[in-house]
């Protein structure tokens, strides 16, 4: 009797210069090993929340110019990111979301890259 090969899911190619994770997942909307495009905006931050099923809470730091007063204030923007389950990311990771289709309601970025 023959053995039976066995198919690895490899991770498919997203366009972008980002490593594939090591893991493998069954979730349809990862970028690498589902079917979910990736389009637009990429953007870096920190993870401040893990705490909903799937989706992240990525916070992004910026400095923005004020004319009047000739300096630079703090601001900070938060996006909802879905989390392929082959990322393991936790509270406090520096990663890299991109722009996808709306996947819910407030969530239209996934997480590309767990940065070192």
């Amino acid at each position: 009797m023959a053995a039976r090969k066995t198919k690895e899911k490899t991770a498919r190619d997203i366009g972008v210069d980002v490593k594939a994770p090591a893991g493998s997942c069954s979730d349809e909307y990862c970028p690498f090993h589902g079917t979910l495009p990736v389009r637009g905006a990429m953007i870096d931050g920190t993870v401040v929340s893990t705490r909903m099923q799937g989706t992240v809470i990525v916070q992004r730091e910026y400095l923005r110019y004020i004319s009047k007063f000739e300096r630079y204030e703090k601001r900070a923007s938060r996006y909802f990111a879905h989390a392929p389950s082959c990322m393991k990311i936790q509270t406090g990771d520096k990663v890299r979301i991109m722009e996808c289709r709306p996947l819910a309601k407030n969530v239209s970025f996934v997480v590309i890259e767990r940065r070192a």
